[in-house]
């Protein structure tokens, strides 16, 4: 069944949609970049790691067969019937409630910009309710000019992702156009994100009871937390 798409998150083109827009079938196409190395990098196999917002398992295969034991929570079930490897859940972030602990909690696609300032909250509650006392979140978060150096263009296996588009919309919160080509298909997806600065981010780690240990690339987008204990 097609989910209903939220109020300012649109997709177009073949397949089944997730509520932010998310074509499911471009995301059986995405290929794996080097999201398990950072993690492995950061703390190494083997561990127990809740990965939210998994989509179709991208990265959740490569990181099983590095050895982590993973839990895979998205909230389309279209998204999870792809991931193989991994126990699955089938939950909105925000709302996730497992009563587990884990060695790392692992937030990607941006997923820290969302739009509504107390879903962000939840996200980041629910991460540091899920992480052991001496575990790790692993966030991924805007670089420098990721609304500002548009368009750009980035290959993507047999095709491309071009952002054309990042407008201002009101309180701070931006609408992102991004368009997909690939030989014999094309898909578009516009959603909301809420561009944070350092401070802002630490300061949003730090009320959700979580510190930025270190940043894991030279760029700040991929960020090492750690439990206020």
């Amino acid at each position: 069944m097609q989910q209903r798409q939220r109020p300012g998150y649109t997709g177009t083109g073949p397949g089944e949609f997730t509520p932010d827009g998310c074509a499911v079938d471009l995301y059986r196409r995405l290929p794996v970049r080097d999201e398990p190395q950072i993690i492995a990098a950061a703390v190494p196999p083997p561990a127990t790691l809740l990965e939210l917002g998994c989509g179709t398992g991208r990265v959740t295969g490569p990181l099983t067969r590095l050895g982590y034991e993973v839990t895979a929570v998205d909230e389309s079930a279209a998204m999870l019937a792809a991931v193989d490897g991994a126990r699955k859940v089938l939950s909105p972030i925000e709302d996730l409630t497992l009563k587990k602990v884990f060695d790392i909690v692992f937030l990607s696609s941006f997923l820290v910009h969302a739009p509504d300032v107390e879903v962000r909250r939840r996200m980041l509650r629910v991460c540091r309710e899920h992480v052991e006392p001496d575990g790790t979140v692993i966030i991924q978060r805007e670089g420098a000019g990721w609304h500002t150096k548009i368009p750009r263009q980035n290959p993507i296996a047999d095709g491309y992702s071009r952002v054309t588009a990042s407008e201002e919309v009101g309180d701070g919160v931006r609408e992102v156009h991004v368009e997909y080509d690939f030989p014999d298909a094309h898909w578009t997806q516009t959603f909301r994100s809420r561009p944070l600065t350092v401070a802002q981010f630490e300061t949003a780690l730090r009320e959700a009871g979580l510190f930025v240990e270190r940043y894991l690339t030279p760029d700040g987008t991929w960020v090492a937390a750690s439990p206020i204990n």
